[in-house]
């Protein structure tokens, strides 16, 4: 099977996006350190840069959770493959996640995060698929909204490919026909 990428946004408008969410979090976290937790694997490439324009102080650590397995559609189980390493309790920590579609793994972790006494929880997205949604969720800072297309780039795979594309692309797949 082979797969084509058309490109739905490109670099430089992720680059633009990325430093105007990091000077929106700079300014509503003035004064505050702010704890970015970012869900591995898709997350990273984003939350790095993110927090590289992060003008407050940032720490930073990674959860590993799952609901697709190789599917280019969730199962709808959330299941943490991954805790944070460190404690946050008491701090402020903004979840930070490469796409949300049906919220659940957002909201799971959420609820997770609070239960380990978190003072306050945010919610951080590249990209959102509002049309997608299953379960009530406010996300706070939302890079992109995007169409119900799935999509790889800067972070996001299909089946553990394509993660290292500079931009956001909508994968097509070829089953022969």
């Amino acid at each position: 099977m082979a797969e084509t990428i058309d490109i739905l946004i490109s670099e430089d408008e992720v680059e633009k996006r990325v430093r105007e969410l990091a000077e929106k979090i700079s300014a509503d976290y003035e004064g505050r350190e702010v704890c970015l937790v970012g869900i591995l694997k898709g997350a990273c490439f984003f939350m790095c840069d993110l927090a590289k324009r992060i003008s407050v102080p940032v720490t930073i650590d990674f959860m590993q959770a799952s609901s697709y397995g190789g599917a280019t559609e969730s199962s709808g189980t959330v299941r943490i493959k991954k805790d944070v390493d460190d404690s946050i309790e008491n701090k402020d920590v903004i979840i930070v996640e490469d796409i949300v579609d049906s919220g659940r793994t957002l909201a799971f972790l959420g609820d997770f995060l609070r239960s380990k006494g978190a003072s306050s929880i945010r919610y951080c997205t590249l990209l959102d698929k509002p049309e997608r949604r299953v379960v009530s969720l406010h996300v706070d800072y939302v890079g992109f909204k995007i169409p119900n297309k799935f999509v790889v780039g800067y972070g996001m795979d299909y089946d553990q490919k394509y993660r290292n594309l500079p931009y956001i692309g909508v994968v097509h797949l070829d089953n022969g026909k």
